[in-house]
This record gives structure tokens, sequence and C-alpha cells, in this order.
């Protein structure tokens, strides 16, 4: 007896979503895949950076006298601490996102990342996922080293407050680093928005020195770089002092962390340089 055929489903007129809502699975994928590609050379992009920013502190330490100074009521290592913890994963978080995007359009393989069912809005949250995951690698990997280092204190006082500005800092740089992936067409592009704009907003946003020392003039001008609200607020979850109010310093890097992601997304949403 011969069994009945089932009718073929019927196809899904074009443009029509097959998978509703979010795709969970493709996020994961690629959050997977931009973590495991950074770990992958983890010497170079965890480990390096953690020797680099020791390295800071140990000039800093020597050069400033860390164990006689005092900067808001703390000892210079105290103070100077959590501000490199912070620069280390935000530098970190921007290059990760940066790289992924640049190698990918160089050699002609973001193809692979658009062809699948992901929407531009997952995307953009699975690669920033996986740049704040390498910002926390390198954070943790610092904070464990300064823990054993002479003369500096980083125990928290408040860890939410930690938490909250780390991972809203990693946030912020890794929507830049998306930003600059989409617009950079070579490599070059990308190491002159480190040079010329990551960097010395970061060394300038008082990370080595406290704000109400400069002239006002230097004041008023650390107080509109935004670099400076994440540091002091992730460095008063450490020290349990701020030169800034923490809430205010919330809300300035959240609100300037949500404009980016709506202009990385409508960057996205346009294929502005990333599709024919």
């Amino acid at each position: 007896m011969e069994r009945p055929v089932s009718a073929p489903a019927p196809l899904r007129p074009p443009g029509e979503p097959v998978i509703r809502g979010v795709n969970w699975l493709g996020v994961r994928t690629l959050y997977l895949k931009e973590v495991r590609r950074f770990f992958k050379v983890q010497m170079q992009t965890v480990w390096a950076p953690a020797i680099t920013t020791l390295l800071f502190l140990a000039i800093f330490m020597v050069a400033l006298g860390g164990d006689r100074r005092e900067v808001l009521g703390v000892p210079y290592g105290s103070f100077l601490g959590p501000g490199l913890i912070i620069m280390g994963m935000a530098q970190n978080s921007f290059q990760n996102t940066l790289s992924s995007l640049i190698i990918a359009k160089v050699q002609g393989t973001i193809v692979d990342v658009l062809m699948p069912p992901l929407s531009n809005r997952e995307l953009l949250f699975a690669w920033v996922a996986g740049a704040v995951t390498r910002a926390w690698l390198v954070g943790l990997a610092i904070w464990g080293a300064m823990l054993l280092w002479p003369g500096v204190d980083v125990r928290i006082a408040s860890l939410p407050q930690v938490a909250l500005f780390g991972t809203l800092g990693a946030i912020l740089l890794a929507l830049l680093g998306v930003l600059t992936g989409l617009w950079a067409e070579k490599f070059d592009h990308g190491a002159a928005v480190t040079n010329f704009l990551v960097q010395p907003l970061t060394l300038l946003s008082g990370t080595f020195y406290a704000i109400d020392r400069l002239p006002d003039a230097m004041q008023a001008l650390s107080r509109g770089n935004p670099f400076f609200y994440m540091i002091d607020g992730f460095r008063a979850g450490f020290i349990g002092v701020a030169e800034a109010d923490p809430r205010l310093g919330a809300l300035i890097v959240g609100g300037l962390c949500l404009l980016l992601w709506v202009a990385a997304w409508r960057i996205l949403e346009s294929g502005w340089k990333v599709r024919p």
C-alpha cells in the first residue's frame, strides 16, 4: 500500500523573515567566533596589554614616588592603579572591534558575516559583546597582578560601580571601534584614529593625575572629555572618592554609548562601505 505523498510546504514570499524574533543561535555563534579569534592569540591580545599597563605603573611609581605621594587622600599607587586598569580595558575593547572589521574588509571575508540570517542589531550586539569580553579579561589580568604589587591597594570599595563603569567604558570604545572599522579602508586609517583620538583622550583624561590640580581652562577641557567620567567613575569604585558625580558620569557615558549604538546601527543598515 503506497503512502500518501505529503504536499510540499508553501514557499514564503520574498523578503518575509524565516527566523522571527532574535536569532540567538546566530548571535551566540558570532560572539564565540569573536572570542575565539582574540583568544587564539591571547599572548598578544590579553597578556601583552596587561604587561604594558604594569610597565606604566612601575615607571610612574618610580618617577613620582608613588609610596610617598597622596592624590585625593589616597597613596598615588592606589590612585593610579584603577585608572590604568580601565585604560587597558578601553583600548583593547576598541582594538577588538576595529581589527575584526578591518581584517574582514581587507581580506574580503566580511561577506561571511553579512550573509547569515543575522540582523544588523544582532551583528552589532555580537561584535560589542566580544570586545567587552576581551576588555574584562585584560582588566582582570591587570587587577590580579596589581593585587600582588607592593604599595598599590586595588581592593574594591563598590563592586556595582566598578562593573557599571567598566562595562560602559568597554561598550563605548567597542562602538567607536565599530564606527572606525566601518569607515576605514586600510589599516592606516584605524591607526590614525587610535593615535590621534583614542590614545590622547585616554591619556589626558585624569588617568595619571587629579584634574583639580590643573589650571581652570584645562579643568574645563578635561570635564569635556567623556573618557574622564569613565575613568573617574571606575576609579571611585576602588578608592571611594570621585572628582565628578558618578551619577552624572554614568549618564554621560551611557548616553554616549546609546548615541554611538544608533549611529553604528544606521550605518550598518545603509550598507555604507560594507555592502556593494
